[in-house]
């Protein structure tokens, strides 16, 4: 038994010659369709990367703004420390100065003499700023 190879029906176009331009448009519109198919992929491949890099720009970025809030936050407690140890030290030197204001006013009213008694400063400049430091996470971890 011989294997016969059959081909598929033809449209009968390809020996009309009423049909062979329209094969020819339509081979030609196929070709458009997959060169327009092509860049269309080459577009969105491209936009992909675009988008990719942006995101990785930003996300350096976020980083880096978090290592400066972290250092900016890390220095205010060490400024807010070093202001409570110096406010600590100017209400014990004001206390002092009080007292020593008190012996001067003594003195004067014992011995009659005039002492210029210096002035206490005002007690404002012993209480702290109160500055919003807002505790938030920022949603990278550092």
């Amino acid at each position: 038994m011989a294997a016969s190879v059959q081909r598929p029906a033809s449209s009968g176009s390809e020996s009309d010659p009423r049909y062979a331009n329209i094969d020819e448009r339509k081979r030609k519109r196929m070709l458009s369709n997959r060169e327009s198919a092509r860049r269309s992929r080459m577009k969105k491949r491209k936009l992909m990367e675009d988008l990719c890099n942006e995101v990785s720009l930003l996300q350096k970025e976020n980083s880096r703004l978090y290592k400066e809030i972290n250092a900016s936050t890390q220095h205010y407690i060490e400024m807010e420390s070093a202001n409570n140890l110096l406010r600590a030290e100017a209400m014990g030197l004001t206390e002092r100065l009080r007292s020593l204001n008190s012996v001067l006013h003594i003195v004067e009213e014992v011995n009659g003499y005039a002492v210029e008694v210096p002035e206490i400063p005002d007690d404002s400049l012993f209480k702290p700023l109160v500055v919003a430091v807002p505790e938030a996470n920022y949603g990278v971890s550092g």
